[in-house]
């Protein structure tokens, strides 16, 4: 069928609207009619030129929408579901068949490329030449996309969908950090460096579990302010002092967590000397540089994990997600401002700028 998508042409050039076809679902596929696609810090890696998704491709990996077409053997998934789309996982490997489907062997292949595994592009230009269009299983920066219904996870039709896609990848990152990995217990201290969609969602995920200090860690002041407004106990501004020393006079023994989202290595070697004895920080996202640790830093029982995609599974934690956003305890819709598809450019834009925090596309608006 034709459908509308934004294609990125090159590294750095703007994103085009162009009619595209998309292929039929094959028999584990579902198509959805996109209602709303979350853009993510992830969706730039395609312009660094690091063989991430290299163009032309459709990006786009939060999003949701309504089903309206399914292959011949999908059984969890119907036609008229509404469905939050996550990233792609082959669903039988190890770490699949044990919940953790970040962790797939086929993880990078799947999500980063764009051109999914062991199928035709579904795809294709004006001139019939092939378009990426398995960004992280989806490509939903489109009218419409095809995806693997293991990776559709159906959610009540009462729900405001065109705000849920970014369940599916930031803010399940953030909120899944703390609560699927560190598992922080009431009363228990962490430091989030980075408060953008993922560090935010990490705030609001700390309150949830009940943590006693929760310090946010950023440059921007705006973003302080509101992840006071989130739950934040404590705020320190970046590059106004020695980060560990303040994190230090907050808790003068150490958080037991840290959470780093910004990628960079002073900023993770700061944190994670932070921590108490046998504390755990936790890294997201893509570091940018070598990291060095101190000599004696590890040596009091502290470690370092990295973390994709919260290490949930988005069958079962989206729903949960959900249900505490419903109870008025997890506010993530704060962090969304929503843009017509057609206004991507300028949505990439003032999210680079960190001008917003989270712009949803609507497709069709």
């Amino acid at each position: 069928m034709r459908i509308q998508a934004a294609v990125l042409r090159g590294e750095a050039s703007p994103f085009t609207i162009e009619e595209l076809e998309l292929a039929d679902p094959g028999a584990h596929q579902v198509r959805v009619r996109i209602v709303g696609a979350g853009h993510c810090h992830t969706d730039v890696l395609p312009r660094a030129g690091a063989g991430f998704g290299p163009p032309p491709i459709v990006l786009g990996h939060e999003g949701a929408g309504v089903v309206e077409a399914v292959g011949e053997a999908v059984q969890t998934v119907a036609v008229g579901d509404h469905v939050v789309l996550s990233f792609d996982s082959c669903g039988h490997c190890v770490n699949c068949r044990a919940a953790h489907p970040a962790y797939c062997d086929t993880f990078l292949e799947r999500n980063l490329v764009g051109q999914g595994v062991g199928g035709a592009a579904p795809l294709t230009d004006s001139a019939g030449a092939p378009v990426a269009g398995r960004w992280f299983g989806q490509s939903s920066f489109a009218s419409h996309a095809v995806v693997d219904a293991r990776n559709a996870v159906v959610v009540d039709k009462e729900l405001p969908l065109e705000l849920l896609g970014p369940l599916g990848c930031g803010v399940q990152t953030g909120a899944g950090a703390v609560l699927e990995v560190l598992r922080i217990r009431p009363g228990e201290h962490i430091v989030i460096t980075g408060t953008g969609a993922v560090g935010l969602s990490a705030v609001m995920a700390a309150k949830v579990a009940g943590a006693g200090r929760i310090i946010a860690v950023d440059l921007n002041p705006e973003r302080l302010a509101l992840a006071r407004e989130l739950g934040a106990t404590d705020t320190i501004t970046a590059g106004q002092g020695d980060l560990t020393a303040q994190i230090r006079e907050i808790v003068p023994a150490g958080p037991q967590y840290g959470l780093d989202t910004t990628g960079l290595p002073t900023v993770i070697a700061a944190a994670l000397e932070s921590l108490a004895a046998r504390g755990t920080l936790g890294t997201v996202g893509v570091q940018q540089g070598d990291l060095a640790i101190g000599p004696l830093t590890l040596t009091v029982g502290r470690t370092i994990t990295g973390i994709l995609e919260g290490d949930a599974d988005p069958r079962t934690f989206i729903p949960t997600l959900i249900e505490l956003w419903r109870s008025g305890r997890f506010p993530f819709d704060r962090l969304v401002e929503t843009f017509p598809l057609s206004e991507i450019n300028t949505a990439e834009q003032r999210a680079l700028a960190g001008e917003i925090i989270k712009p949803v596309l609507l497709p069709g608006s």
